[in-house]
């Protein structure tokens, strides 16, 4: 029998998110995810550190190219995951339980369906795609041998991230973090097994990753199994139903184009740097990404734990809250990448060492993150900002906000000014479209806070 007093506090627990302090609320949600999102940039660092120490700069350059097949496979997972979490917290706000309950099942199913195709097509087509990714004869043995592992895990993957997203939907950001914390401390010490005692080399590394996120998913989906919470797994909520996955997909796509826009980015880059520096160059940018992904990951936690308290406000119509909550959030994305920016720019040898010991890459390394996060500190106002839209499903604006920065600003860029500067041409042209980006964000938000200023009147 359901425990009433234990589904009495799940609720109020959810009715906080339009009555507790905005303050209060966003460092309850972010500080969890950013924890667990600091984690991850840890593990990601000691990860590529121990194949870039043990197994060689040219494993680096190989883990470079399997960037873009990450950002593809995660662009489907934030299909779902994401869309389905600013779904439901939206649906907590109107207190349509019903609705919530049947979301968190259609999530389950097409992450399943989803998963399981991606994995399939990409294995069957997997060494023309790394080619086409910007492999060479030296990178590619190292590329496919991580990319296979990964993909004969791609189901449990596409589950973790679907159902950590929508713990924190369901207002249980501890549980999400708890879930991110397990999963990179697995990984750190089966990637000490698995790549320095077993010496199993990359392939190690990605079987840790696969590992790690399974057990995770197991114990997310044991929670999911109680029946007193307010969202929990029961018959008859993993049928898909049309206006649902719409719904999903519709607020989804925004995080989806702008995945798969990162995907194309990195394909393009990396075929610039081998084109303009060879894969020395690759390996660099792979080293330069990685710092960047270390920092950002931070405002990545910041923007996870305002999408709930955004998306039930909105849902609530509660806009002084929704708009006070962005504003904290924009600024502690900002002071996060400042204190980024700061450190890159005294220490980026030092920086670079930790991943290689090979001094032709060290120094191209300290140059492209230099180069890389010239204007770093603007980039956590845009990424909020394109977040904000997103919980609030103002799928067309994300979706523009999202692709600007990369496929209208970068991509041209990062073609027009290697023909200048050469290999520093490739690099120029990231931060020139951080700032180009930030600078067309401000105005589409002032122009919707005016709207909601209006709506509020007529209330």
């Amino acid at each position: 029998m359901m425990n009433s007093k234990q589904m009495s506090d799940n609720k109020q627990a959810t009715l906080a998110l339009g009555t507790k302090p905005v303050g209060q609320l966003l460092w309850q949600y972010a500080l969890p995810a950013i924890v667990a999102m600091s984690a991850s940039s840890l593990y990601n660092i000691i990860d590529r550190a121990m194949i870039g120490q043990i197994v060689g700069p040219e494993a680096i350059a190989g883990l470079g190219i399997t960037f873009p097949f990450m950002n593809l496979s995660a662009a489907f997972g934030a299909a779902v995951g994401v869309g389905a979490s600013a779904s439901i917290s939206v649906k907590l706000g109107q207190k349509d339980y019903p609705t919530a309950q049947n979301l968190l099942g259609n999530t389950l199913t097409l992450n399943l369906i989803i998963g399981f195709s991606f994995m399939v097509i990409c294995l069957m087509f997997l060494d023309p795609i790394l080619y086409f990714f910007g492999a060479s004869e030296v990178t590619l043995p190292y590329a496919r041998e991580f990319m296979t592992v990964i993909l004969l895990g791609n189901v449990m993957t596409h589950m973790y991230f679907g159902m950590n997203a929508v713990l924190r939907a369901a207002g249980k950001p501890k549980y999400a973090m708890y879930s991110v914390l397990f999963t990179v401390g697995m990984n750190i010490l089966l990637v000490l097994a698995f790549v320095w005692w077993f010496r199993w080399g990359i392939r190690g590394a990605a079987l840790a990753t696969v590992t790690s996120q399974t057990i995770a998913m197991c114990w997310q989906l044991w929670l999911f199994s109680n029946k007193n919470e307010i969202l929990h797994l029961k018959h008859g909520i993993y049928r898909l139903k049309k206006r649902l996955v719409s719904n999903i997909i519709a607020i989804g796509i925004s995080p989806f184009l702008m995945n798969v826009t990162s995907c194309v980015i990195v394909i393009f880059m990396n075929n610039q740097f081998v084109r303009y520096g060879g894969d020395m160059a690759v390996g660099a940018y792979s080293i330069a990404n990685s710092v960047v992904m270390m920092f950002f990951m931070f405002v990545m936690g910041v923007c996870q734990g305002m999408q709930p308290i955004v998306g039930y406000n909105y849902g609530a119509e509660k806009y002084d809250r929704m708009l006070r909550c962005l504003f904290m959030a924009i600024g502690c994305a900002t002071t996060i990448l400042l204190v980024g920016w700061i450190l890159s720019m005294l220490f980026p040898r030092e920086i670079a060492r930790i991943f290689t010991t090979d001094e032709t890459l060290i120094e191209l390394s300290a140059t492209g993150i230099k180069l890389d996060m010239l204007v770093f500190f603007v980039v956590g106002a845009q990424a909020t900002i394109t977040h904000f839209f997103q919980s609030i499903g103002k799928v067309k604006v994300s979706i523009f906000l999202s692709l600007s920065r990369q496929l209208f600003l970068l991509l041209p860029m990062a073609y027009v000014f290697p023909l200048i500067w050469g290999l520093d041409g490739v690099w120029y042209s990231m931060p020139a479209s951080d700032f180009l980006s930030f600078a067309m964000t401000i105005p589409m938000l002032m122009w919707y806070m005016k709207k909601f200023k209006v709506a509020k009147a007529n209330n």
